[in-house]
């Protein structure tokens, strides 16, 4: 088999679908979870399809974080039944939601959602797709430059994200016997509909966050899938436990 695999989660918008373009580009099979929105899913395979690439589907609530071991169960038995053999290389630990409250309004429910999307479901789905990825492979965990830089009504977010850049370092270590890197991209804002669209459509708020970062504009689902599709390169063989934050130069 002359090519890789890549499994990412949340890939039918946004940014997911933006590291699914760019790796589909490089020749890069893509295995990727949506939510609800079949149509959008379905728009992105006849998109990576077109590149030349072979794409498949699955769906995935992260919310419900111990549906990972049966995703990668799904994700398996696909490719057993394609490739006779179940294994991939690359996992992107993408899908998230965003809640932005003050601290004194955060119910728990809010909490436990984003304890359960962004920090037990990416460990978990990790835990479930280790024996399946192949020697020299790559797991990339997504975060945010909330983990570094502070704004009011995101301390739970962040604090799931933060999380994240310690789980990542641990597999770094745990892992390095099998040759596989463990990596953060930390996004800082970007316009996509993420958390209701703000960043996309609050000009007042776009304006803020431009004067805030040195390039002088907000960024764009496109300036990250391509840093994604980097990591997973054979260029990027010898990056391994780092957080590359991905944001323009934002508060430096």
């Amino acid at each position: 088999m002359d090519y890789k695999i890549a499994l990412i989660t949340g890939a039918s918008r946004g940014l997911g679908r933006d590291m699914a373009l760019n790796l589909a580009k490089e020749g890069v099979h893509i295995l990727f979870t949506y939510h609800s929105n079949i149509e959008k899913a379905n728009a992105l395979i006849a998109e990576i399809e077109q590149l030349g690439s072979a794409a498949k589907a699955f769906q995935y609530d992260a919310n419900s974080p111990l549906s990972g071991k049966t995703l990668v169960s799904e994700v398996t038995d696909f490719l057993r039944q394609q490739n006779n053999n179940p294994n991939f290389d690359f996992l992107i630990n993408n899908a998230g939601t965003g809640i932005f409250k003050p601290i004194a309004e955060t119910t728990e429910s809010d909490f436990d959602e984003m304890f359960n999307v962004h920090l037990k479901s990416v460990y978990f789905t990790t835990q479930a797709a280790i024996p399946f990825i192949n020697e020299g492979g790559r797991i990339i965990n997504i975060s945010s430059g909330l983990t570094r830089f502070s704004f009011p009504g995101s301390s739970a977010y962040a604090m799931m994200k933060g999380g994240i850049e310690v789980f990542t370092r641990y597999l770094s270590k745990e892992l390095g016997s099998k040759q596989i890197t463990a990596n953060v991209v930390a996004p800082g804002a970007i316009a996509t509909d993420f958390a209701g669209g703000a960043n996309r459509d609050n000009e007042e708020k776009r304006k803020v966050i431009s004067s805030l970062t040195a390039l002088g504009r907000i960024g764009e689902a496109e300036d990250i899938g391509g840093v994604v599709a980097f990591l997973c390169s054979e260029q990027a063989r010898w990056i391994n436990g780092q957080r590359i934050e991905v944001s323009g130069g934002m508060l430096v």
